[in-house]
């Protein structure tokens, strides 16, 4: 049986840094060697790999729509050729591209996993090591068909996930979705629900740079500051509201702001600032104006899939009607109809 043929695309992050006077920085000749040098992606089990670097490297602080199509037309270019593919990124926006990646690879039919380290791959300790022994095992099973991240043991799929620590190896989450896989002694595969299936060949559909922000409600927030940018200059808004969708109704500001908003095109998506739980559009008093000025549901999303599902359904060219419908719907198993 012929062994399984697996990409490697290395974007920059802390897996592939080293040292220096300015601190970590990323070198990819370094990280090449480093990698050649681990016994395990030689053994006979491991699949057949090539690595891609791109260029620049970079911290994944500047990732963002012009480097997720990049890895895209990868991904698309390299399609027919590989079984699976792995992509080697920073934690620090990695759910945001897993989840960007998700709604760009449209009808995906093999494994594309995101991992990283929180331990340099030069260092003693790196968790990097096992993570892509590990990513590398869970692309080349067969098992998953969709675009995963694998962190500390666990497959969790893209666009559920979300960083959680900054300084622990099981460095995310995914709070409102069971995790796909397990990597312990063996490994284990879980039925998710909502994972997606394709429904025809292959595509990839880039993404267009779009007016689109998030903005969290805080207590005390002044709301006419917002009313420019929200009104004038968005397309989308991700509104972070409290609880299961709630906001401040001592002050109508918000709404009237949200109003002229909607009645301006900007399609407004309320998430969580709770990492578990779902919205609820009028559960409360609170949020039930939200829903009656046209507010969307995001339901259990995260932030950062909701965000990035903006701007693929933007850069598809859907209208405001369109795009407001497509957000309280699954597309890709980002969240719980």
């Amino acid at each position: 049986m012929a062994k399984k043929k697996i990409l490697l695309l290395y974007t920059g992050g802390t897996i592939g840094m080293v040292r220096s006077e300015k601190g970590y920085v990323p070198d990819g000749q370094s990280f090449r060697e480093t990698l050649e040098a681990i016994p395990d992606l030689h053994y006979p089990e491991s699949p057949d790999w090539e690595l891609l670097s791109f260029s620049p490297l970079l911290d994944s602080c500047d990732i963002a729509v012009n480097e997720w199509n990049q890895m895209g037309r990868a991904i698309a270019e390299n399609y027919a050729a590989y079984d699976g593919f792995v992509v080697l990124h920073g934690t620090d926006t990695m759910a945001y591209s897993a989840s960007a990646l998700s709604y760009m690879l449209e009808n995906l039919d093999k494994p594309v996993i995101f991992t990283g380290a929180q331990i340099p791959l030069c260092e003693l300790r790196s968790d990097g090591r096992s993570n892509i022994v590990n990513a590398l095992a869970l692309a080349a099973s067969g098992r998953v068909r969709e675009v995963g991240l694998y962190f500390d043991g666990k497959l969790l799929r893209g666009n559920r996930s979300t960083k959680r620590s900054s300084d622990q190896l099981a460095a995310f989450e995914s709070p409102n979705a069971p995790c796909l896989a397990e990597a312990g002694i063996r490994m284990r595969f879980f039925p998710v629900p909502g994972s997606p299936e394709p429904e025809g060949p292959f595509r990839l559909q880039e993404l267009e740079e779009q007016p689109v922000g998030v903005l969290k409600i805080f207590p005390g927030i002044q709301f006419e500051i917002f009313e420019p940018i929200l009104t004038e200059k968005l397309r989308g808004v991700v509104l972070e509201a409290f609880g299961s969708g709630n906001i401040p109704s001592a002050r109508s500001s918000l709404l009237h702001i949200i109003d002229k908003a909607y009645r301006s095109g900007t399609v407004i998506t309320v998430c969580s600032q709770c990492v578990q739980g779902e919205v609820s559009l009028g559960t409360y008093a609170t949020s039930q104006a939200l829903r009656r000025i046209g507010a969307v549901d995001g339901h259990d999303m995260t932030t950062e899939a909701a965000l990035t599902k903006l701007i693929y359904l933007f850069s598809k060219g859907l209208d405001q009607e369109q795009v407001k419908f497509q957000m309280g719907r699954d597309l890709r198993g980002e969240l719980t109809e």
